[in-house]
């Protein structure tokens, strides 16, 4: 069974230190926050880029204990990267498995200077006070895969262009492999743009060309630039991709999937498709939020989706140095209050709770006498009143059984005078009506009948005879015609007798 996140928190806020955005996400709707402020309800979880940590992979001998495991790991990373003894840097890793080698552990390592942590989260626990998660970046993208908004195996790349960093990250069968930060974040793009072009252009007319031109489409001076410039990146990330795939023995990247961090209308993925031979697609997923406003940053979606996975879903890799204090009844003065609270309650807990019953007790005993007296009154002056209710009930319904026997006798005589009256001489008028027009067109009635029922309604039904058809088919049409809105005429079919030479027909007349 998978451990479940207990997250007792009613909202979430993502935090790009970077450009000191913030996004919260209440239930499934994500809307950009401006002004964000500390609140206990809220959970912070925020990420450190690429170029911002060292990573690597190394090896543990399986003889060393879990509880050693940190021990071991800290000093190798010291020796291998020799970094600055006097410096006490932060170190996180994420285990991987690898079933060729049976004597080793595999733990994929991450470093960073707290001095980096510091500087970069500096501004953001100002106004938030404190993060609960630090991510490296490429970690993040293990969420697409346990959401199974990629369900493939294989090798898969991601490219993610940002304002100061942009990294090129591999999974291989949906586990992290290998990240590296190039030096093309949309800055650094824009310095290398400048000295292809051989003017200076300001960062914000740059962005502005990024962000909305399409290559295919523009005639701008600047095209020709921007494909120098895309070529120069994809360059760089094909010499990426070939050490990968030798370093890790791979066979090949099966999938690429880049995205940037500001809404473009320049398709990267094209472009990357065309450059490198492989299958691009964007960076851009159905996370099952609604967002209000802005294009939301890819990172800060992944950041939200992170934190509904179960922790046996997601690299657990935290650098956050911003923790929340305890809760008071864990701190140590809380704990020394509790037990002072303890000790006097316990030494005036007995006398007090004596004294209490029996006050409460004598209390409660004068207040049920008085309220027994009361209800006793008013109980016997109920049981006359409804003895004197239930006697006049008994009259009033034998009366009432009296009007409703004579109002049916009446009500059924009222219906048959009614019938007389009004059906009679109604049909009486109808037949007469309709006899005239059987004369005007030389059509005899051998008989008449009437039903009536709810599914049929009231119905005439007329023999007809006549020596010629046309007769009846000139009739029914006049008659259609003629009371159309009022009658409903229906003739199936006209049959001739040889014998009597005559045609005969029944006319079926509804009134509607």
């Amino acid at each position: 069974m998978s451990k479940k996140s207990q997250n007792p928190f009613s909202s979430i806020i993502s935090v790009n230190p970077y450009n000191d955005s913030y996004l919260t996400g209440i239930s499934s709707i994500l809307t950009h926050t401006k002004t964000p402020q500390f609140s206990k309800e809220q959970f912070a979880i925020s990420y450190i880029n690429t170029r911002d940590f060292i990573t690597s992979q190394i090896e543990i001998t399986k003889n060393i204990s879990d509880e050693d495991l940190y021990d071991v790991i800290n000093n190798r990373v010291y020796d291998e990267f020799a970094l600055d003894q006097a410096v006490e840097y932060q170190i996180q890793y994420v285990e991987t498995f690898n079933s060729l080698d049976t004597e080793n552990r595999h733990f994929h390592v991450f470093v960073v200077d707290p001095l980096t942590i510091t500087e970069t989260f500096e501004n953001v626990v100002h106004k938030i006070k404190y993060i609960d998660k630090i991510i490296p970046s490429p970690l993040l993208i293990k969420s697409l895969y346990v959401k199974e908004l990629i369900e493939s195996n294989g090798v898969h790349c991601y490219i993610y262009f940002q304002e100061h960093d942009t990294f090129v990250t591999i999974y291989n069968e949906k586990e992290f492999l290998y990240t590296k930060s190039i030096k093309y974040s949309f800055v650094e793009m824009h310095e290398r743009f400048c000295e292809l072009y051989g003017e200076r252009v300001e960062y914000e007319e740059f962005m502005e060309f990024l962000t909305t031109q399409n290559l295919k489409d523009t005639q701008s001076d600047y095209k020709e630039y921007f494909l120098k410039l895309y070529k120069e990146i994809f360059a760089n990330i094909s010499d990426i991709l070939t050490y990968a795939k030798r370093a890790f023995e791979l066979e090949k990247i099966e999938q690429i999937y880049i995205g940037t961090q500001v809404e473009t209308v320049a398709k990267f993925d094209e472009i990357s498709e065309a450059e490198l031979g492989i299958k691009s697609d964007d960076f851009e997923f159905d996370y099952g939020f609604e967002s209000e406003g802005a294009y939301i940053d890819q990172l800060h979606a992944l950041m939200h989706v992170y934190t509904s996975l179960n922790e046996d879903e997601k690299y657990e890799c935290n650098f956050t140095t911003y923790f929340r204090p305890p809760k008071f009844l864990q701190r140590e003065s809380g704990k020394l209050s509790i037990v002072l609270l303890a000790s006097l309650v316990l030494a005036f807990a007995y006398p007090v709770t004596y004294w209490i019953l029996t006050y409460a007790q004598s209390l409660q005993y004068d207040s049920l006498q008085q309220d027994y007296k009361e209800i006793h009154n008013i109980k016997t002056t109920r049981e006359a009143t409804i003895r004197n209710k239930e006697a006049d009930k008994k009259k009033v319904l034998a009366l009432l059984d009296a009007e409703k026997k004579e109002y049916n006798e009446k009500k059924n005589t009222l219906i048959k005078i009614h019938d007389v009256k009004v059906n009679y001489p109604m049909k009486a008028k109808l037949l007469s009506m309709f006899t005239k027009d059987l004369n005007k067109f030389d059509v005899r009635v051998d008989e008449i009948s009437y039903a009536q029922s709810e599914e049929i309604g009231k119905t005439f039904s007329f023999e007809l005879v006549a020596t010629k058809d046309k007769k009846i088919t000139k009739l029914v049409k006049y008659l259609t015609k003629t009371y159309e809105g009022k009658f409903d005429f229906s003739l199936e079919e006209i049959m001739f007798d040889k014998d009597k030479r005559r045609y005969f027909s029944e006319l079926k007349v509804k009134i509607l």
